[in-house]
């Protein structure tokens, strides 16, 4: 019994040592979502969806819940924004080419419409992010309106 007590404090210990250590946090401005908002113009509907739902995720911008600051809580959330951002980046819009804007919107349809994004882990603590076959049905209607100019400007070119 008395070791289990020494490795249950040790465990403590490095518990709360750690606790001063964190990843970075992907704190961006909101001028790094401009370049998509103006490029794919969605209706304000959509753009609340993809404020809730996506932008802490796929963009520089990220509110971060109060649990961010416990250790290590960060680094599984850093872990998830930096896969998301992998996959989808709104905040790099501009560097992408058409075909590839083309393709992470086709990818962003299959995803919503296959309830896989936004993550469970995710709306588990923000139920705003829950989308509803109505804000599906938006998001995915948007998103074709968009890949169709991409698709008009891969034919002129």
């Amino acid at each position: 019994m008395k070791i289990l007590k020494k490795i249950l404090f040790l465990l403590l210990i490095v518990f709360i040592i750690a606790q001063f250590f964190g990843p970075d946090r992907n704190e961006g401005d909101m001028a790094s979502i401009d370049a998509f908002i103006a490029d794919t113009n969605p209706p304000n509907e959509v753009h609340s969806i993809l404020k809730n739902a996506c932008f802490d995720c796929h963009s520089d911008v990220t509110r971060y819940p109060w649990y961010n600051k416990i250790t290590p809580v960060n680094y599984w959330l850093a872990d998830h924004i930096e896969h998301g951002k992998g996959h989808f980046d709104v905040s790099a819009w501009e560097s992408y080419s058409v075909k590839k804007k083309d393709h992470k919107l086709d990818e962003l349809i299959e995803m919503v419409e296959a309830k896989e994004m936004p993550l469970p882990s995710y709306t588990w603590t923000h139920g705003d992010a829950k989308l509803s076959d109505e804000q599906i049905n938006s998001i995915v209607a948007w998103a074709k309106s968009v890949r169709s100019k991409y698709s008009a400007e891969l034919k002129s070119e």
